[in-house]
């Protein structure tokens, strides 16, 4: 039966939750901190990227230049200060439909799953305990400068097979996301991508991206994971 468990690793934002747009509101307070410019992370920056990514693409745009690397983590310290607060605050914060279902039931069939996301690991927990989702996670991969998505999910496949304590063929992992990047990661990585259209990008957007599956939302099943 252990040959049947596979690796599943999830994205967050659009995939899992949608904050309602508490991430951009964090970093508004965090850029008007520090540099005194409510920036807002929209106008630069694009669904998937890494929060590294987000604030050293918006410093540029809205300071001129490229951060240090102290003012990067500076940057990114005090926008999860204040996330929190803007999670806790948003109205449009929801857990996407049929999440909280799909996750028990492929927990319980016995499936290994972990989070891949450009989130920070503390941006990570606290975005997925508003819908009390952390339960099912028992490792992940998290954003960390110079780290790009492919590499997030090369770092969450080591320490699932670590968990299990044997290599698992890569035709058992699967990467499950809601953008074109999460796509791409998960082939750069040689995995199967599960596009979810919950997020910014529609069905069609992730079979053209090359999805080997795509679902509406997680109430549909994976036709991946059915045993013969």
């Amino acid at each position: 039966m252990a040959d049947a468990y596979r690796i599943l690793l999830f994205d967050i934002d659009g995939t899992l939750v949608s904050t309602g747009g508490a991430g951009a509101v964090a970093w508004k307070q965090a850029f008007q901190e520090l540099h005194g410019i409510p920036a807002d992370i929209g106008e630069f920056t694009d669904a998937g990227m890494t929060d590294p990514d987000v604030g050293a693409r918006t410093f540029e745009a809205v300071i001129g230049r490229e951060p240090t690397p102290h003012e990067l983590a500076q940057l990114v310290q005090r926008r999860l200060e204040h996330l929190p607060e803007a999670v806790a605050a948003s109205e449009g914060y929801r857990v996407l439909p049929g999440v909280p279902e799909r996750l028990r039931q492929l927990s319980r069939d016995g499936h290994l799953l972990g989070i891949i996301t450009g989130n920070g690991d503390g941006a990570a927990h606290i975005k997925l305990a508003r819908g009390d989702l952390n339960r099912w996670f028992t490792f992940g991969a998290y954003a960390s400068a110079g780290l790009d998505r492919a590499g997030i999910v090369r770092q969450a496949v080591q320490r699932g097979e670590a968990m299990l304590g044997r290599d698992v063929p890569n035709t058992e992992i699967y990467v499950v996301g809601d953008t074109p990047l999460d796509v791409q990661a998960a082939h750069a990585a040689g995995c199967t991508a599960i596009g979810v259209a919950t997020g910014h990008f529609d069905a069609a957007a992730l079979r053209e991206a090359g999805a080997d599956q795509v679902v509406e939302t997680m109430e549909e099943p994976f036709s991946f994971l059915s045993d013969p």
